[in-house]
């Protein structure tokens, strides 16, 4: 692993190439996105623990002396990934997210047009809706005072397909133990960042894009995947069947075989 620090996040940074800069999710780490990197050979991938997430909950956007008093937002984990790409002299990326990873990826094209060459989507939201706002503040008071084992667990049930969880026992249990692991703090502010999220202008994103559900996700149901998509100049969606909220994990091989194509259509 090529872990370096920058402001206490964790990022692994690796390859030669075209980079491209990897976002995970809600209770997500670095390691979410292992299942892809043999399809990203010939590219440079550059994949950070958002402030509060995993080894980053030390990070500086924690702070109380920081401006934001610690209050972990999408505008933090936006400023966060350009003071990663800053750091690693990134001037031009490809950038895939999961699930919170998505709108910040959003976020991150409207606001830095010039750096962001493309995006992929995956388990794929504009914003939450009204009921997975109030849902995801409780499970931040739920976190703070009993700590993640019973998040994790309905984690692990609710997130993943029936046949994930009955094929790839494997991956269950590395969704209970990445979410599992998250220090309760971090994880409960990233839990309130998510809520107070707002959608992207989706007018504003020009760059191609590559939307990748699977067709029983139960976090982010593919009716919302279809209505981004649609609401987004340059996108298509793949839909991946069989599979839950956790494609590059359910579905390595097809996240792969979607995924090299797509970025080397966009490249140069």
């Amino acid at each position: 692993m090529a872990l370096v620090w920058v402001d206490r996040m964790a990022v692994d940074a690796r390859g030669n190439g075209d980079v491209v800069l990897l976002v995970h999710g809600l209770g997500g780490s670095l390691n979410v996105w292992t299942p892809l990197l043999t399809a990203l050979e010939g590219f440079r991938c550059v994949r950070p623990e958002l402030p509060g997430a995993a080894r980053s909950h030390r990070a500086y956007a924690l702070g109380d002396t920081a401006p934001h008093k610690g209050q972990l937002s999408v505008a933090t984990h936006v400023a966060a990934l350009l003071r990663v790409c800053e750091s690693l002299g990134v001037t031009r990326a490809h950038v895939v997210g999961h699930s919170f990873g998505t709108i910040i990826a959003q976020h991150l094209a409207v606001e830095a047009p010039g750096l962001v060459r493309s995006l992929v989507l995956m388990g794929a939201m504009a914003e939450p809706l009204a009921a997975a706002r109030d849902m995801l503040r409780t499970r931040a008071g739920t976190a703070r005072q009993q700590g993640l084992d019973q998040i994790a667990e309905g984690n692990s049930e609710f997130s993943l397909s029936a046949s994930t969880r009955q094929t790839l026992p494997v991956a269950t249990a590395f969704v209970r133990e990445c979410v599992g692991a998250q220090d309760p703090e971090g994880y409960a502010r990233n839990c309130e960042a998510l809520a107070e999220a707002r959608g992207a202008p989706a007018d504003r994103i020009a760059c191609p894009t590559l939307v990748i559900n699977g067709d029983e996700d139960g976090v982010t149901p593919l009716q919302g995947a279809r209505q981004l998509t649609e609401r987004l100049p340059q996108a298509r969606l793949e839909v991946l069947s069989r599979c839950g909220h956790w494609p590059m994990l359910e579905r390595a091989a097809e996240c792969q075989r979607a995924l090299r194509p797509f970025l080397q259509s966009v490249r140069g």
